[in-house]
């Protein structure tokens, strides 16, 4: 069972029913990282990958619901193909590596996103980590690869347009739940925080639909350099904002 950081550690003070349930993170930097180092564009994502384990664990640990990392997007085929090949076999090398970690701290992996273009020998290692911790409780861990934001709602009102044209669907009872059932993450929670890493200030594409009314918190910290503490740190930042979903104040609370 994972330890309770409301009774040890460093978000002890921090009133757990203020933390986020589901945090997202767009994972960017490792280039710059490797570029500043003057390595290969390859080990800073290695090194990137290192980030992974250690906030997937730490998330674990804090016994949050969802972590949904946002590592390859549909936009990245644009990349040169000798570093997405790099990154395919990088995919599929750390779910060999990392499927016992998944399991022992009893994380329950799956994906979001096009399978299409995804290497044969890489989605059988996909389709084995998700078979193998399917069973688990604690926390999901969602990885999107090969997704975009807007192709995702593209493809969503497709599903319910055919359906309409099929007669097994009224368009007129089509509602935002309806439509959240025809996305990738049916059945997720939204996220209540998303992250972005290496200062940029944008959206990227990520979560268009999702991250409606989730808060957003940037670090100039590159995704190499992402650790625990970054994690504590934004964690922190959100219990200390107050979620109004478009009410006010209460008068309890001085608005």
């Amino acid at each position: 069972m994972a330890e309770d950081p409301y009774i040890s550690g460093a978000l002890v003070d921090v009133p757990r029913a203020a933390w986020p349930k589901h945090v997202a993170i767009v994972m960017d930097g490792n280039g710059r990282w490797a570029r500043r180092r003057r390595l290969a564009r390859i080990e800073g994502h290695r090194r990137g990958a290192a980030a992974v384990r250690r906030v997937t664990e730490e998330a674990a640990r804090l016994g949050l619901e969802q972590l949904t990392l946002f590592a390859f997007s549909s936009e990245n085929w644009k990349r040169p193909a000798d570093e997405i090949s790099f990154l395919m076999e990088l995919y599929r090398l750390h779910l060999i590596q990392e499927r016992p970690t998944i399991l022992r701290n009893n994380i329950r992996f799956v994906t979001i996103g096009r399978r299409e273009g995804i290497p044969p020998e890489t989605l059988i290692e996909v389709d084995r980590t998700v078979k193998a911790s399917a069973g688990n409780s604690g926390l999901v861990l969602c990885l999107a690869v090969d997704y975009g934001g807007r192709q995702e709602i593209a493809e969503a009102a497709r599903r319910l347009a055919k359906r309409a044209c099929r007669g097994e669907l009224d368009p007129d009872t089509i509602s935002e739940e309806t439509f959240a059932e025809s996305l990738y993450t049916a059945g997720m929670p939204d996220p209540d925080l998303l992250i972005r890493t290496a200062g940029e200030m944008r959206i990227s594409n990520f979560l268009l639909w999702q991250i409606s009314y989730a808060e957003l918190w940037v670090t100039e910290t590159l995704w190499p350099d992402f650790d625990e503490s970054c994690l504590h740190a934004a964690i922190r930042g959100f219990a200390a904002r107050e979620r109004r979903f478009g009410g006010l104040k209460s008068e309890s609370a001085g608005g």
